[in-house]
Parts: structure tokens; C-alpha cells; sequence
């Protein structure tokens, strides 16, 4: 033969798994959390907000695992709005992927079907363009180093006809699997979607897509609420060796506890993160309503502009508010006297743009390239 490939065992065939205690406590432990997230994101005032900046979040991190080596900062510079830096198109595709899956959701069961048009939009204008977006494999495929031929991969997926059988059998455990604990049931769902490999590029970013849309389909979560590929970023070592393992050595349990921990950590970040965002939101609120006077009203609205774009320049304010050239550099100026926003870049004299600092840093934890 000339190679041998991996052919999956259905989820299906390997569930209920022993879990041992503290494995089941982790994972009671997560669910609160993931709760105590979904009412936050419904009750906070402004959660939208913070909630868009989640899935940029999630966006980056998950194609930093990748190779990506963009931060948030290039993410949401007005002057990479136009995707002429190929890493920030990556992020931009990653998040129209999901923004899509979420409202296609709503009417539509999470299936391989639904994954193909995700697929799609994730490799809109990415280095994956030419590598059929949309369409499942028909050619085997390999996981190995740079330079490594088919024979020598450490990782081969299952073959074209058991990838078939792969998928619908995941399709059936997606749609079936009531009564399994919805994060035991996203663990298995990720495991088998990157086991399967089904696409010729973009699988580990849709695999972990696929992590919300899972959590999403079972109720767990109101919408894209947190990060779950940060800490999958910061533990990438262990991260693939316990999808190895369960491969070779069928340890489903370990492989469970392992993303739970991973999803507790995220949660809890994310949890952290959205308490300290309405922290400065209240304190930046707080100064305007005490300095603007008659501008009350322009200024809690640049506010909420300043939220939704942390980094901004002159022509965004006028575009967003509405207002004249005249007034929109007055109104930045007033929050630059007030300390609410900083001019990045204070050499220049045209083209000035302006950086909600307290409110970018906090979103920024994690988003470092990895080296």
C-alpha cells in the first residue's frame, strides 16, 4: 500500500464516556460559567458592543493559531479596512464566516451542508481562495511539516469514501445527541470535525468555528459570546497532542477534560473582560456627562462610536454622527483633553488617527502573534 489512512470511529460508537469525577465537577463548573456569560450578554448595557469585539477577538486568535501574525490593532486600523494586508483579510473572513453561521442558524440545522457555505465565506479572499471554498475534498490530503510527501505525513485523514461516511455520521451526531452534556458533545464534535479534515484548507479555523456553532445549536450560548480558541492558542503544544492522542490511543476522556478546561479559562476571561469594559464604559460616560454641556448628546454618541471602532480618525466621526468637519474634530479633541481617547500617532499632521486606549487594552489580552 502506499499509505495508510485514518478511518474514525463514530461518535456515536464511543458515547457515554467514564469520566471520572473531577472531570464531571470541570465540567459543571464550565456550564455555570458559560451561563453567567450568556446573562451578562443579555442584561449588560451595551453588550452589542463588546459582543462584536468577542468575535473580532475570536476571529484573530483562532487565525493566529494558523500563522497569522496581525494583532487586534491591524484588525480594527480604519487604513486595513480595505483587506490590502493578506492576514487582516483572514480575520475579516473568519468574522463574516461566523456573523453568517449565526443568522443562517436561525432557519437552517447545523449540518455539513451549512458548513460548506461557512466554509465559503471563511476563505473569501484568504491564501485558501484557490483551494475549492465550499466544496469538500475529493483527493486525499495529509498533516506534516513543510515539504513532507503523503508517505511520510505523521497525520494522514480519512480517505475520500470514509470521509463521506465521516461526515454523515458527524451530521447525525449533531442533530441526535440529546441527553450528552453540551460541552462534552462540542469536544467530540471539534475532535472528530479536525479527524476528519474534510476540506483541502481552512479546517482547523472552521473546526474551531464550529466549537460556538455547536454550544449555539444546543442552547448553551445566546450567540458568539466568547473566545473559545484563546487558551486552545496559549496550550497549541498540548492542544494537538491530545487530538493525537485520542487518535492513537482513543482517549476520548482526556481529551474532554482538556477542552473543558480550555472552555472554563475562556469563559472566565471573557467574563472579566466584559466587567472591565463596563467599568470604562461607566467611567468614560460618567466624565462626558460631567464636561460636555449642550454637546452631551454628540459626545455619549462618539462614545458609542469610539466602542465599536476603539481606533478612529476625523472622517469615521463625521461619517458616523453626522456632523461637520469642524465639529467632529472639536468633539475628538474634547475627549483627547478628557483622556478618553489618545492620538496614536502625534507626529503627523493630516491623517491623525485616535485610539480608545483603557478600553482597547483590555481587548487586546491574549492577541499577541505567536512567535
Amino acid at each position: 500500500m502506499a499509505y495508510r489512512s485514518f478511518r474514525p470511529a463514530p461518535l456515536q460508537s464511543v458515547v457515554p464516556l467514564a469520566l471520572p469525577d473531577e472531570c464531571q465537577l470541570l465540567l459543571s463548573t464550565c456550564a455555570r460559567k458559560l451561563g453567567e456569560l450568556s446573562g451578562m450578554a443579555r442584561f449588560v448595557p451595551n453588550a452589542n458592543m463588546y459582543l462584536t469585539m468577542y468575535v473580532r477577538k475570536e476571529a484573530l486568535l483562532s487565525a493566529q493559531i494558523e500563522g497569522t501574525q496581525c494583532t487586534f490593532d491591524d484588525v480594527l486600523d480604519p487604513a486595513n479596512q480595505q483587506l490590502v494586508h493578506q492576514d487582516v483579510s483572514e480575520v475579516i473572513s473568519y468574522i463574516n464566516a461566523l456573523l453568517y453561521a449565526e443568522e443562517r442558524m436561525k432557519s437552517f440545522p447545523l449540518c455539513t451542508r451549512l458548513l460548506k457555505e461557512v466554509h465559503s465565506r471563511l476563505l473569501k479572499g484568504t491564501r485558501g481562495e484557490e483551494k475549492t471554498p465550499g466544496e469538500v475534498r475529493v483527493s486525499q490530503n495529509w498533516i506534516g511539516p513543510a515539504g513532507c510527501v503523503l508517505r511520510e505525513a505523521p497525520y494522514i485523514p480519512p480517505n475520500v469514501d470514509d470521509m463521506a461516511q465521516a461526515l454523515g455520521d458527524l451530521d447525525l451526531f449533531i442533530n441526535n445527541g440529546a441527553g450528552l452534556d453540551p460541552i462534552v458533545k462540542a469536544a467530540l464534535i471539534h475532535y472528530q470535525f479536525e479527524t476528519i479534515h474534510p476540506f483541502l484548507d481552512g479546517n482547523g479555523r472552521l473546526g474551531r468555528l464550529l466549537i460556538t456553532l455547536s454550544l449555539i445549536n444546543d442552547g448553551v450560548l445566546p450567540g458568539a459570546v466568547f473566545y473559545p480558541s484563546y487558551q486552545l492558542k496559549v496550550r497549541r503544544g498540548e492542544y494537538y497532542e491530545r487530538l493525537t492522542r485520542v487518535r492513537e490511543e482513543g482517549d476520548y476522556e482526556g481529551w474532554v477534560a482538556f477542552f473543558g478546561s480550555c472552555m472554563l479559562a475562556s469563559a472566565e476571561d471573557a467574563i472579566d473582560s466584559m466587567r472591565r469594559l463596563v467599568d470604562v464604559h461607566r467611567s468614560a460616560e460618567g466624565v462626558i456627562k460631567q464636561s460636555l454641556g449642550k454637546n452631551l448628546s454628540n459626545g455619549l454618541r462618539l462614545l458609542d462610536v469610539a466602542e465599536e471602532h476603539p481606533i478612529l480618525d476625523v472622517s469615521l466621526v463625521i461619517e458616523r454622527l453626522g456632523v461637520s468637519r469642524s465639529t467632529a474634530t472639536n468633539l475628538i479633541k474634547t475627549f483627547c483633553e478628557l483622556g478618553i481617547l489618545h492620538q496614536r500617532d502625534a507626529e503627523r499632521q493630516r491623517y491623525r488617527t485616535y485610539v480608545f486606549e483603557d478600553y482597547l487594552s483590555i481587548l487586546r489580552t491574549g492577541g499577541e502573534p505567536l512567535e
